[in-house]
């Protein structure tokens, strides 16, 4: 029978007592929790990545030196695998008793990896004492790099390493500046040419020149130096280090280190020596140049001369003035290419034949300095926080 025959009234049912079936719950409920774990792992794969690009970038800041160039105790280990020599060693209580516990009278200078001190043995020997600060997280590091490449200069007798006196060149008179200026560049010469491998000091500056008691300059500060192999003629580092007004551009600025960015810094240093000022922080009430523009444009203007102080310019050799300062300016041109080899320097100093003509120094706009890099504005040496 029809349901109308009936006369059966049916009551009609709310929409809203429908409820969704089980299984839409249960997908909803996959969908979320698949949702869920596809962005925990996301976001875990992104924290590793972060993690380990952070990690790395730690690891090129405290690892020294780069991989592009041995450090000293690599290769010396290499070349010495049966060699049973070792670099001698003192107990901390000798090398209190010789500094008279690390006084201050004794304190020969300070760096950014630590303080030297001079020091004398019971037998009478002097020695230098190196102590390093307790904020220096690559100071360890650099010392055994210093330590491996004062053992081979011992061993090949070539300098007198017990050196004590700071340069102080503005007290200086003519003949002492240019025997310095000569000295430096043949120690020079022997890192990059005569010595038994082949070393880029990488912080030549005028702190790092020491005097003997004859005044005879010695190269010191070895820790942030780096050894090419044979055939290797330059190196890129992650790890600018320096002091500004004594890098050389293309290392400055790119990273790029050889023995042309020693030479840089060798020209800088020659200017310094015969002016008396330093290129950072130099000032001229004529122009506003640093001390490589200004002694460019004295050059170019016929004036050289005035670049050394008053005082001494009646006692000088005035050809040796002009020249020291025409190869100065051949060693501060901004492009490595044009600036001459240590081996050349030498040469130009002990003759007298015409030089060339040098090409505008690096950084000559209104004594400029680069603003992309981090290093230290004073004597301290110091490496930048971030890598290139």
């Amino acid at each position: 029978m029809a349901i109308s025959d009936l006369n059966i009234t049916i009551p009609s049912i709310p929409q809203s007592t429908f409820k969704p079936a089980d299984s839409n719950k249960k997908r909803q409920k996959i969908v979320v929790v698949v949702s869920v774990l596809s962005i925990l792992v996301i976001v875990i794969l992104i924290l590793a990545i972060l993690y380990g690009t952070w990690s790395k970038r730690k690891r090129s800041q405290v690892k020294f030196p780069d991989k592009t160039a041995e450090t000293i105790e690599e290769k010396y280990i290499m070349d010495n695998q049966d060699d049973d020599t070792e670099l001698s060693s003192f107990s901390l209580t000798k090398i209190s008793k010789s500094t008279n516990n690390f006084a201050n009278d004794k304190k020969l200078g300070e760096g950014g990896f630590g303080s030297v001190y001079k020091g004398v043995l019971d037998d009478g020997e002097e020695i230098a004492v190196k102590r390093l600060s307790k904020t220096s997280s690559q100071g360890y590091c650099i010392q055994r790099n210093e330590s491996m490449l004062i053992y081979e200069y011992m061993a090949n007798k070539s300098l007198d390493l017990f050196i004590f006196d700071k340069i102080k060149s503005s007290i200086m008179g003519w003949s002492d500046r240019f025997h310095i200026i000569h000295g430096i560049a043949r120690g020079l010469l022997y890192l990059h040419q005569d010595s038994r491998f082949k070393i880029i000091h990488r912080d030549l500056k005028a702190s790092n020149i020491l005097l003997d008691v004859d005044m005879n300059p010695k190269i010191s500060d070895f820790g942030l130096a780096r050894m090419f192999t044979e055939h290797e003629n330059e190196a890129n580092t992650n790890n600018i280090v320096g002091t500004l007004g004594y890098l050389s551009p293309e290392y400055a600025l790119d990273g790029i280190f050889s023995e042309k960015s020693d030479v840089f810094s060798f020209g800088v240093l020659v200017l310094e020596i015969i002016s008396g000022k330093k290129n950072r922080g130099f000032s001229h009430e004529n122009d506003s140049d640093n001390l490589l523009a200004h002694s460019w444009r004295l050059f170019e203007e016929g004036k050289a001369m005035e670049l050394l102080g008053v005082h001494m310019r009646n006692s000088c050799v005035a050809s040796e003035v002009l020249r020291s300062i025409h190869i100065g300016l051949l060693c501060v041109q901004h492009h490595a290419n044009d600036r001459p080899t240590m081996s050349s320097v030498v040469l130009m100093f002990g003759e007298e034949g015409a030089l060339p003509r040098p090409k505008q120094p690096a950084f000559f706009a209104k004594g400029s300095m680069p603003q992309c890099y981090l290093v230290s504005g004073n004597n301290i040496t110091m490496t930048t926080l971030e890598p290139r």
